[in-house]
């Protein structure tokens, strides 16, 4: 059986999108919001560890504007990490896993290959 998760959070545009393509394509999914249902240590470390963390970080957000300059300015693995456990909404989505694959951002082309 083909687990999909979505992860990432209610109200951004680009979940909306990923969310209404696996709805218009049937596929049964299960989102994961980080807001509601938070973000676990280790599945943020797996994440990483096939995405890295560079990829993950959202520098386009509001959340990274936020962080003070000098934090910006000193990101490394370690410190990446502590601020997407603190701030979810730094990271870039959506995250689609599945069958334990795991696919960062939406694109109706790539969703379409996934998927066919």
């Amino acid at each position: 059986m083909t687990r999909v998760t979505l992860y990432g959070i209610a109200n951004c545009d680009t979940i909306k999108k990923a969310r209404n393509w696996l709805d218009r394509h049937h596929v049964e999914f299960h989102f994961h919001d980080y807001r509601e249902q938070g973000l676990d240590p280790s599945l943020l470390q797996s994440m990483e560890s096939a995405l890295g963390w560079e990829a993950m970080l959202n520098r386009r957000g509001t959340t990274w504007r936020r962080l003070p300059e000098s934090l910006r300015q000193e990101m490394n693995r370690a410190t990446a990490l502590d601020v997407m456990l603190e701030n979810p909404a730094i990271i870039r989505r959506p995250i689609l896993s599945r069958n334990d694959q795991l696919i960062i951002g939406f694109n109706e082309h790539r969703y379409q290959e996934i998927f066919s």
